[in-house]
C-alpha cells in the first residue's frame, strides 16, 4: 500500500465544540473534544473503515474532512490543497471530488423533490459555474441522471417519483447516485447501511464494492458493525474518545489485534460458528466511556484498560509502528519505532479559555 498514491492526508485534526454556560451572555465554559488530534493517510482506490463506540468521533471526523464542520485545528490535505484554509471558490471546486453518503436515507433526501431533481441538483450547481468537464445541456443532464439511476439499480422510469414512494434501501441507492453525480474521487460514507435490514445491507455493500471496482472511487466508510467493516475495508482505523487507537490492514487487524481496546471490540463481535462462539473468551470493559469535555494528559483508554501501567497515567502514547502498516497507540509496544510525533499542544480556543479563566480567578482573589 505504501507505494500507492496518497490522495488525502489528515494531520493533527481537532474538532472541539464549545460548551455554553447558559445565561444571557452564553459564555464558553469548556469544550467537547469530539476529535482530539488524529492523523492518517488515505490511498487512491482503497476503502478505509473507521470503527469505534458511539461518540468516539467517527462521524465528526468525516464531516470535518468534508468541511461541513470547520476544524478547530489541523490540516486536511486533498492532493496537497489544505481544505481547512481554502477560500470559498477553492473549496467549491475541491468539494466536487469529495462527496458524502449519509446515514439516514429518510432524512437525507428532500421529500419535496423528485428523484430527478435530487440527483440533478449538484450537477446543475457545478454546470452553471462551468466546473464540470464540459458545459452540459438540460437533455444531457437528464440522460446522465437516468444513467446514474440504472447504475445504482433504480428503474429510470421512476425518475419523477418522490422519496416517500421508495423503500429505505432504494432511498439509499438514490443517495449513492447523488454522491456519484459529480464523479468524485472520494466518497465519505457515514454509516450508510446501519438503518437498513440485514439483507438490504448486503445489497448496498455489494453495490459500493462494484462502484469502486468500476469507477476507482476511494471510500472512507464508517460503521458500528465490525463484520461490515471487515467485509468492505482494505484498512481499518479504530477510534476511541476522539483519538486513533490502532491502524492496520483489515486482515491484519482482525487476525492480530494489538491494542487492548481493539481486542475488546473484536471479542464482543458475534461469530457465526456456535461452537467457537460458546468457547471463546470475551473481554468485558470496566466502567463507562469518560466525558469528552475533559482534557486528558494520559492514555485515553487508561480508565478502562486491564493492561494499564504507571506510564500510561502520565503520558499520551504516540503511534508505534509494528510493521506491515500496523500502528498502535499503546505503551505495550514502546520498543517499536514511533510512527509519527505526538502532538498535545492546546488549541487556540483552549488557550483563550484558559486565559479568561485565569483572569477571573485573579479578579476573585483581588
Amino acid at each position: 500500500m505504501e507505494d500507492r498514491q496518497i490522495i488525502l492526508q489528515v494531520k493533527n485534526l481537532r474538532q472541539h465544540f464549545p460548551i455554553d454556560g447558559g445565561g444571557l451572555l452564553k459564555k464558553t465554559v469548556g469544550y467537547i473534544r469530539a476529535v482530539d488530534g488524529i492523523s492518517f493517510d488515505v490511498y487512491k482506490g482503497e476503502t478505509v473503515g473507521i470503527v469505534g463506540e458511539s461518540g468516539c468521533g467517527k462521524s465528526t471526523t468525516v464531516r470535518s474532512i468534508a468541511q461541513l464542520y470547520k476544524p478547530t485545528t489541523g490540516e486536511v490535505l486533498f492532493h496537497g490543497v489544505d481544505l481547512c484554509k481554502a477560500d470559498k471558490d477553492t473549496l467549491l471546486k475541491e468539494r466536487r471530488n469529495i462527496q458524502m453518503i449519509f446515514q439516514d436515507p429518510y432524512a437525507s433526501l428532500d421529500p419535496r423533490m423528485t428523484v430527478r431533481n435530487i440527483i440533478m441538483e449538484p450537477l446543475k450547481v457545478y454546470n452553471s459555474r462551468g466546473l464540470l468537464e464540459k458545459k452540459y445541456t438540460d437533455d444531457e443532464l437528464d440522460e446522465r441522471v437516468k444513467d446514474l439511476m440504472e447504475k445504482v439499480g433504480i428503474n429510470k422510469a421512476f425518475v419523477n417519483r418522490y422519496p416517500h414512494e421508495f423503500s429505505g434501501g432504494q432511498r439509499q441507492r438514490i443517495g449513492i447516485a447523488r454522491a456519484l453525480a459529480l464523479r468524485p474521487e472520494i466518497i465519505l460514507a457515514d454509516e450508510p447501511v446501519s438503518a437498513l435490514d440485514v439483507s438490504i445491507q448486503a445489497q448496498i455493500l455489494n453495490l459500493i464494492s462494484d462502484i469502486q471496482k468500476e469507477m476507482g472511487v476511494t471510500f472512507i466508510f464508517i460503521a458500528h458493525d465490525l463484520g461490515v467493516i471487515q467485509h468492505i475495508s482494505h484498512r481499518v482505523i479504530v477510534m476511541y474518545l476522539g483519538k486513533i487507537m490502532e491502524v492496520a490492514g483489515s486482515d491484519e487487524l482482525y487476525s492480530r489485534p494489538l491494542h487492548p481496546y481493539t481486542e475488546a471490540l473484536l471479542s464482543a463481535a458475534p461469530i457465526p460458528d456456535p461452537k467457537v462462539e460458546r468457547n471463546r473468551q470475551r473481554i468485558v470493559l470496566e466502567g463507562d466511556v469518560p466525558s469528552p469535555d475533559k482534557e486528558r494528559h494520559c492514555c485515553y483508554f487508561y480508565d478502562r484498560c486491564s493492561k494499564r501501567m504507571d506510564k500510561c497515567a502520565h503520558c499520551v502514547p504516540p503511534m508505534f509502528d509494528c510493521g506491515n502498516g500496523h500502528k498502535v497507540a499503546c505503551f505495550l509496544y514502546d520498543d517499536k519505532p514511533v510512527a509519527e510525533p505526538a502532538d498535545d499542544q492546546p488549541t487556540e480556543g483552549e488557550l483563550k479559555l484558559k486565559e479568561k479563566q485565569e483572569k477571573r480567578q485573579g479578579k476573585a482573589k483581588a
